[in-house]
This record gives C-alpha cells, sequence and structure tokens, in this order.
C-alpha cells in the first residue's frame, strides 16, 4: 500500500456512554470497527460539507427553537395556573380565551418543531 493510502496518523476521539454505545452498535451494524466506522462517517461528512453544515445548523435553529417554545409554555403555564386560581374562587377571568389561545399557539409551537426535527432523521 503507497504511504499516502496507508494510515499513519492517531486521533483520539472522546465519547460519553451513550455516544460510545450508539456509535458501537451503528458499526457493529455494517460489521466494521468503532474507528473505522468513525474514519467512514467523518470522510462522508467532508465530502459534503455544506450539506453538513446546513444541516448542523438547521438542527441549531430547531433546538433554539424548542427552547424558546419551552419558555413560551411556562409562561403560559404560569397564565394558566392564574386563570385557574380565580376560577377556583368563583370568578370568570376575561383573560381566558386569550390564556387559551396562547396554550393552543405554544403547543402548536412545540409540535412544528417535533415534526422538523423527526423529518429530519
Amino acid at each position: 500500500m503507497p504511504r499516502e493510502r496507508k494510515r499513519v496518523r492517531m486521533c483520539n476521539v472522546r465519547l460519553n456512554d451513550d455516544e460510545h454505545r450508539r456509535l458501537t452498535a451503528a458499526a457493529r451494524i455494517v460489521r466494521t470497527s468503532l474507528p473505522a466506522y468513525l474514519v467512514r462517517a467523518g470522510l462522508a461528512a467532508a465530502r459534503d460539507a455544506d450539506a453538513t453544515a446546513a444541516a448542523v445548523a438547521g438542527q441549531r435553529e430547531l433546538v433554539t427553537e424548542l427552547f424558546a417554545a419551552r419558555r413560551h409554555l411556562g409562561k403560559v403555564g404560569n397564565n394558566l395556573n392564574q386563570v385557574a386560581r380565580a376560577i377556583n374562587s368563583g370568578d370568570r377571568p376575561t383573560e381566558v380565551d386569550v390564556v387559551i389561545a396562547a396554550v393552543h399557539r405554544a403547543v402548536q409551537r412545540v409540535q412544528d418543531a417535533t415534526d422538523q426535527l423527526l423529518d429530519r432523521n
């Protein structure tokens, strides 16, 4: 094998237990070692760096949206608790319809982001 084709460089990679388990299982499925699997996966990503970068950016956008939706749900949940407290004390707050609409919007936001995430996998 010519020197330029022979693998002479070593690269250490740290993995947590879950990453190691998942990558080892994936390597086993394609009947290769974990290091060979990581090389192939890395080279495949490097061949199409633009698509890989776009996928990573898209995933970051989805994660950002899910965190924003979670914050929104927290605020809406607080408003919903206030409305429930008022109703339990015999009042009919005027904000009920607004709060319920906000709940629906927040749930739809989470559903949309989840659907996008599932469509990518």
